[in-house]
């Protein structure tokens, strides 16, 4: 892998694990080089569904999944960097899923300090292996001036970033084994006057999964670097490595250089810095050695910082060019929505303006396409729709919610009021059975057992089966009807499953057949998937937000007002239960 590879605005990446000011740090950079949407395309957790942040002043959405297996694969396959901030113990078994289930990626960067080194050293393996450059642990990641920040490198605050000047790229690359001088260095070489061509932070562990001796070829095979700013501490031997690269000139550019830790040479026993590797066991890991070795060889070693300002000071020819861009105030939102809102005074509902909406869209289209949050174009789905909402508007005043809904307005209660008491039956035992009958069918329909199996499992009532009039020799004419929508239909998975436990509890009482509501979760389930292209993690989630009611509460609620209007037309006064309608049995 090689820096000019991963210089590209493009870059997408996936988090594994939140980091909330990390990520807002990557969204803010991306804001300000002018990147169209955000690099980050997912996060790795479990807790909830999704993270809002920034985006400059306004806001975005980052979808949260609980696994990398639930992933979609359009997202695996595009995601072309991994950030991990999890914690340690998590690091070897989340970045070695990440490599070996992201089939493009290139980068992957590790936040987590006290990852052990035996994990490091494997997954430094397998990330060669695959030809992915693998930073850290312990890093802070990587930065490529105008294309891409993998992580906290650079600053955390727009401020810092506006202020930095890392918006566009220079000639420098800054390369250190620790997080918090790579910044000191970012901003020592761009307040000279000179750019960074990229910085990276390899992380101060024994066994960094990058080493400086292959940062170092990177730099050295990078057409944007004319030299490179090197921070190495004591311990180790890797600036051993550098010198002897230097020697068999297959690293040429110039390199100004500060190792730290002169001072652990004033101490009688070594003591222990830091960083795991900052320790001297022996003089040739000490910074003196280390730092006579990297001279000897040509580099230029600094003996401070302010060293290596004036250094990269008598470097700059002419004054660069400095890209600047700033976020203005911003303050997060207390809801946000994705159905509508006001753009520029107009409403808009959709991603469209609101008269525009209206016209390019029937009622069953509109209703559907909000519930969903997105515009529906499948025929197959908004003819469906139609249907279902014309079938469930009322089946007589007979049911729980008419009656509720009857009592109430004859009451004397008002529309809202009337309507709620109706609404307010809705539930397990009247017309939430739909929603739940598409729970049942969505997992019966991907598993391994069969219906008979989920019959003899279920233990009771299951929803979408049974009905009080109709029988297996007296079918219900709705279900018929709502199966010609099947018929045509790309897919039948989930009815095939549902009618397939229809064959078993019928068997058992001829009254168990599948009912409307089993036959509506079963064929808009099949329709979601195979006309729509819905997943079975986003059929799931339409399960557990109740999506499935919906389509009864919509079409039940103009029932339920229909009643309401019929009883205050006819205005027959309270409606009273007689003596002989309740019996009373005593203690």
């Amino acid at each position: 892998m090689s820096i000019a590879d991963l210089r590209t605005q493009d870059m997408k990446v996936l988090c594994l694990g939140s980091h909330p000011g990390i990520i807002q740090s990557i969204l803010d950079y991306d804001f300000l080089v002018k990147k169209q949407q955000p690099s980050i395309m997912a996060i790795i957790a479990g807790g909830r569904k999704q993270e809002r942040y920034f985006w400059g002043e306004s806001e975005v959405i980052i979808p949260v999944v609980p696994t990398l297996d639930q992933l979609s694969e359009a997202i695996k396959n595009r995601c072309d960097a991994v950030l991990n901030v999890q914690s340690a113990r998590r690091v070897l078994s989340s970045t070695k899923q990440a490599l070996e289930q992201l089939p493009n990626l290139k980068v992957a960067a590790v936040f987590a300090e006290q990852t052990p080194e035996v994990h490091s050293i494997e997954l430094a393996k397998l990330a060669k292996e695959r030809g992915v450059l693998a930073i850290g642990p312990s890093s802070v990641g990587l930065l490529l001036p105008g294309f891409a920040k993998l992580g906290a490198i650079g600053g955390t605050q727009h401020l810092q970033l506006s202020a930095a000047k890392i918006l566009n790229g220079g000639d420098t690359a800054v390369v250190s084994t620790s997080g918090g001088i790579v910044n000191e260095l970012i901003h020592t070489v761009t307040g000279t006057g000179l750019g960074v061509s990229f910085g990276l932070a390899l992380g101060g562990d024994r066994f960094p999964m990058t080493t400086p001796a292959e940062a170092m070829l990177l730099a050295e095979a990078d057409t944007e670097t004319k030299r490179i700013v090197f921070f190495g501490e004591l311990g180790g031997t890797d600036e051993y490595e550098i010198a002897q690269l230097i020697k068999e000139k297959k690293l040429t550019k110039e390199i100004i250089a500060y190792i730290a830790g002169t001072v652990a040479e004033l101490f009688e026993t070594p003591p222990q810095f830091g960083h795991a590797k900052a320790l001297a066991q022996t003089y040739d890991e000490s910074a003196s050695a280390k730092k006579a070795a990297l001279k000897e060889s040509g580099v230029i070693v600094c003996e401070t910082f302010t060293d290596i300002a004036k250094e990269l000071s008598a470097r700059v020819s002419d004054e660069r060019n400095i890209t600047k861009a700033t976020i203005g105030e911003r303050k997060k939102s207390l809801v946000v929505s994705h159905i509508s809102g006001d753009v520029d005074g107009d409403v808009h509902i959709l991603g469209k303006e609101l008269l525009r909406t209206v016209e390019d869209n029937t009622i069953a289209s509109m209703t559907l396409s909000m519930l969903l949050g997105k515009q529906v174009t499948s025929k197959k789905a908004i003819e469906f729709t139609d249907y279902v909402l014309k079938l469930l508007v009322d089946h007589g005043p007979y049911v729980s919610g008419a009656v509720n809904t009857i009592v109430s307005a004859r009451a004397g209660k008002d529309l809202v009021s009337s309507l709620a008491s109706g609404l307010l039956t809705i539930g397990p035992r009247f017309g939430g059975a739909i929603n739940a009958a598409s729970g049942n069918w969505l997992e019966g329909g991907v598993s391994a057992q069969s219906p008979r199996e989920f019959v003899e499992k279920y233990g009771g009532i299951i929803p979408g089966i049974g009905h009080k009039k109709y029988r297996i020799d007296l079918p219900d004419p709705r279900v018929k009807a709502l199966m010609e929508f099947a018929n045509n239909s790309n897919g039948d998975k989930y009815l095939k499953f549902a009618k397939g436990v229809e064959k078993v509890t019928s068997s058992k009482k001829g009254n168990l057949i599948l009912n409307v509501d089993g036959a509506i979760a079963a064929i808009l389930l099949d329709i979601l998937e195979s006309e729509m292209g819905y997943s079975h993690a986003e059929l799931k989630e339409l399960v557990e937000i109740e999506f499935f009611n919906a389509l009864f509460v919509l079409a039940r609620s103009v029932g339920f007002t229909a009643h309401y209007l019929d009883q205050r037309r006819h205005d027959e006064g309270l409606l009273r239960l007689s003596p002989n309608e309740i019996r009373y049995l005593g203690e």
